[in-house]
């Protein structure tokens, strides 16, 4: 489906300030972007708007927006990582996606383990002998989706809804470093038994266990695509007061 007018707008200013086209601390008058985009004061007015929510940008009181420093950003909202994910700085939001993914995953199996109801438990189950037959048929795109939904299951299942809320953050960087060509089209065969052991594991009640092979998963992924951004300067700032 075609983007409207609004996405594009949107993405076209998210991306010129993670790009650094626009840089921090820079002002500019709303008309001038009204201008520069081709875009009607309503449509600039929701796309600011939006921006703002993201802590991106900031309003001067009659000149324009302030755009804000990258400390400031919400980097948990999904627009924030694919702008991210789509700019030359990837290698930073996919190291912090996989490092997030590495505290979190393992933490969400041992509860899944613990907690999850059965038809989770089958359901990670089904996903897993999917996933195999999906890379029997050499079907790359189908099996994204399903990894996808078997990590974002994972995190469901572990009855935590903050853990449920990093949906989009473990599937942007399932995604994402497929994407980005970091990993071969598809997975080997001690890559797919780790899914089939983690959901057994998991439907089995084992919670150590199921621990132990989420880390051995997300510890596999992390030391595959850890050379893409082994000298990307981290982020330091935010308010620590």
């Amino acid at each position: 489906m075609p983007k409207s007018l609004l996405q594009q707008t949107l993405d076209s200013l998210g991306s010129a300030i993670v790009a650094g086209r626009l840089p921090a601390g820079h002002v500019v008058p709303t008309q001038d972007l009204e201008a520069d985009f081709g875009v009607s004061r309503s449509v600039m007015k929701e796309a600011v708007r939006v921006l703002h929510t993201l802590g991106m940008v900031s309003s001067v009181k009659r000149v324009g927006v302030r755009v804000l420093p990258s400390t400031a950003w919400n980097y948990f909202d999904p627009l924030v990582m694919r702008w991210r994910l789509e700019s030359d700085g990837y290698p930073a939001q996919l190291r912090s996606l996989n490092e997030l993914r590495g505290a979190i995953e393992p933490a969400a199996a041992e509860l899944a383990a613990r907690y999850a109801p059965d038809a989770l438990c089958s359901r990670l189950l089904s996903l897993a002998a999917e996933m195999r037959a999906v890379v029997r048929a050499q079907d790359i795109e189908r099996f994204i989706e399903i990894d996808v939904d078997f990590h974002n299951v994972v995190l469901v299942a572990s009855g935590n809804e903050m853990f449920a809320q990093l949906r989009s953050a473990v599937g942007n960087t399932v995604s994402g470093r497929s994407d980005l060509g970091l990993l071969p089209n598809l997975p080997d065969e001690e890559s797919l038994q780790l899914h089939v052991s983690l959901a057994d594991a998991i439907q089995g009640r084992r919670p150590e266990e199921a621990r132990a092979v989420a880390n051995q998963l997300v510890g596999a992924i992390f030391s595959e695509t850890a050379e893409a951004w082994a000298s990307e300067p981290r982020i330091f700032g935010g308010d620590v007061r």
